[in-house]
């Protein structure tokens, strides 16, 4: 990166300063590579500290940037695409999905969780005491790009939607979710339906995406239904700094996306 003097630029300093650290990042940097301090930065463009701040920021907004604990700024990876208004139905963990397996536990549903499976369900019974008395297995997943963790999920699944699964074959571990996945995979898919929004990163969800709680999440809810009513539900939480929403029949191809309905 080489010194510009910015004192004549009518626009405000930050922000062209951000134009100029961008053309950098696009000819200059690696993906993942790590910037120099904020001292020698501010000095070789002539500004405060403060303006140099201010553009870092909205580099980081933009995705451009990531602020690591521990090692500092890196350039970013390429956003992943999560695709909304697809054609596609899909089970998770059928082939090139994106995501992989982490564990899977089998436990007694919350009232967060029995919400989550009764909403939108055709079926009664899925919001039912009944329903509270019935196990829920949980799998864990992430979602890798350029060697980071870009989001992680979690899949209920509830018991009587893999009635087959057997817990000798495959009792713990990436093995277990993948068996839960497996299983899932034979039911007959009717439809899917995903909703987006942005939260805020709960404590596990940021150490798992190596960020600070509260820091801003993109939250995607995904219903599978059967003709039974809904056979499982997805709560992945994506960076929002390294995601983007796209729209369309087909989505938008692009490094690992996601397509969804």
């Amino acid at each position: 990166m080489g010194t510009t003097q910015l004192e004549s630029v009518p626009e405000p300093k930050y922000w062209h300063l951000k134009t100029v650290l961008s053309e950098a990042l696009d000819h200059d940097f690696a993906v993942g590579e790590i910037l120099p301090n904020e001292r020698e930065l501010a000095a070789r463009f002539g500004v405060a500290r403060a303006t140099l701040r201010q553009a870092l920021e909205q580099l980081e907004l933009e995705g451009r940037l990531q602020r690591r604990r521990g090692v500092g700024t890196t350039v970013a990876p390429p956003r992943v695409g999560v695709a909304v208004g697809s054609a596609r139905h899909s089970w998770p963990g059928e082939s090139a999905d994106g995501w992989e397996a982490v564990d899977a536990a089998e436990a007694l549903p919350t009232a967060a969780v029995l919400k989550l499976l009764a909403a939108g369900s055709g079926s009664a019974a899925s919001g039912s005491a009944s329903a509270a008395d019935q196990p829920v297995h949980t799998v864990r997943r992430t979602r890798v790009t350029e060697g980071q963790v870009v989001a992680a999920e979690l899949l209920y699944v509830p018991a009587a939607s893999v009635p087959g699964l057997s817990a000798i074959d495959a009792p713990a571990g990436p093995a277990r979710a993948r068996a839960v996945l497996r299983e899932l995979q034979r039911l007959a898919l009717d439809g899917q339906d995903r909703s987006v929004e942005l939260g805020s990163a709960r404590a596990d969800d940021a150490k798992e995406l190596d960020r600070l709680p509260g820091a801003p999440v993109l939250l995607v809810t995904t219903r599978y239904f059967t003709a039974g009513g809904t056979a499982a539900v997805s709560v992945a939480t994506y960076r929002a700094d390294t995601c983007r929403l796209t729209f369309g029949d087909e989505g938008v191809e692009i490094t690992e996306t996601c397509v969804a309905s």
